[in-house]
């Protein structure tokens, strides 16, 4: 009993973690392209709609954290007024969902090893 809910208390955090790395990513990125007023409130709102679509996609498949998680990113990013291509802008989400997901699940798999649940 003790491991499922040390398991349950360190998934949460790991969600806690991937949003956190969207929005840092998610900053970054506009850093990277010039934005500078209400940056924090702007990488809050880009982070959580890409947080939200990632979220619907692993429900429905792992596969469609991947197309949802990016598409969210481009059709939020188009209401910032980023000046970005279509194309650069999916990849740029493309981008910041593998990097977050990636950093994610190896820290969760080695969670669940060092608990011995993997």
């Amino acid at each position: 009993m003790l491991y499922r809910l040390i398991t349950i208390i360190g998934g949460i955090v790991f969600v806690v973690v991937l949003f956190a790395l969207v929005w840092f990513f998610c900053k970054k990125f506009l850093e990277h392209h010039g934005v500078r007023e209400g940056l924090s409130d702007r990488a809050t709102v880009l982070a959580t709609w890409t947080f939200a679509g990632i979220s619907v996609g692993l429900v429905f498949a792992v596969v469609g954290a991947f197309i949802l998680g990016p598409w969210a990113f481009y059709r939020t990013l188009r209401g910032h007024g980023v000046a970005i291509s279509d194309g650069a802008a999916v990849w740029w989400g493309f981008g910041i969902v593998v990097a977050s997901l990636g950093i994610t699940a190896i820290g969760f798999f080695g969670f669940l090893a060092a608990v011995g649940a993997y």
